[in-house]
């Protein structure tokens, strides 16, 4: 049987189910028996992927904030900061726009190096506001992220790889957005789900006819020495 390879795994879009909200729990036992690393490379918060790792019951490998965050398993790196963004926010408030989340806005309470804001609001002013300050609005296709362009899943992901000697041409990714480019440029083998948009179609080696978690299973298969069937 061939060495399973390393993954780097998105997770909305990539390993939710397509009728409702939530991680498919048909992952997790495919991810435990996993025998090599797993780096979880997000948009959402950093406590949300290492609570995932958590409850999963795999090592915390993680990239978050859309790269602004990475784990080691041993230590935090922080690449980037939330002022630039907390600045936006603030000014789009001002204008009379707010970021959409009710409640106490748990989307961005715990973030670090970035700030999201509810799809659907209004992007013209948003996308104005960020580039006045030098940062940039990111549709991952769950919520508009504003961040510092230089900070990427791809540049995190690489600070991983040094840190803990992981080879990223070994490695397999799979994702559905735009901000998973810089991941699938990086690695040896990627793989958009039938759900990507447009951006991750492009840049994936193989797009699949399946979506969502459904896409993410049959690449496991594939790489994880199952039924050997095509992830297709």
């Amino acid at each position: 049987m061939t060495a399973q390879p390393p993954l780097v795994l998105d997770i909305d879009g990539t390993l939710t189910r397509p009728d409702a909200w939530g991680i498919d729990p048909r992952v997790f036992d495919p991810l435990r028996a996993w025998e090599a690393p797993i780096v979880l490379a997000t948009g959402k918060a950093f406590p949300y992927p290492i609570a995932l790792c958590h409850f999963v019951g795999i090592p915390e490998l993680v990239v978050g904030e859309n790269g602004g965050v990475v784990y080691t398993g041993e230590d935090v790196i922080i690449a980037g900061d939330r002022e630039g963004a907390e600045a936006v926010a603030r000014e789009y408030e001002a204008e009379g726009y707010s970021l959409g989340w009710d409640g106490a806005d748990t989307v961005n309470r715990w973030r670090e190096t970035e700030l999201a804001v509810r799809r659907g609001r209004p992007l013209e002013p948003l996308e104005r506001i960020a580039a006045e300050r030098g940062l940039e609005v990111v549709d991952t296709g769950y919520a508009y992220h504003v961040k510092d362009p230089t900070i990427s899943k791809g540049r995190a992901l690489e600070i991983l790889a040094d840190e803990i000697d992981l080879g990223l041409s070994e490695c397999v990714a799979i994702g559905d957005s735009a901000n998973d480019v810089s991941t699938f440029e990086r690695v040896g083998d990627s793989f958009a789900v039938a759900n990507a948009d447009e951006d991750a179609r492009r840049a994936a080696d193989e797009v699949l006819d399946r979506p969502h978690a459904d896409g993410a299973l049959a690449v496991l298969d594939r790489f994880g020495g199952g039924s050997k069937r095509s992830p297709r």
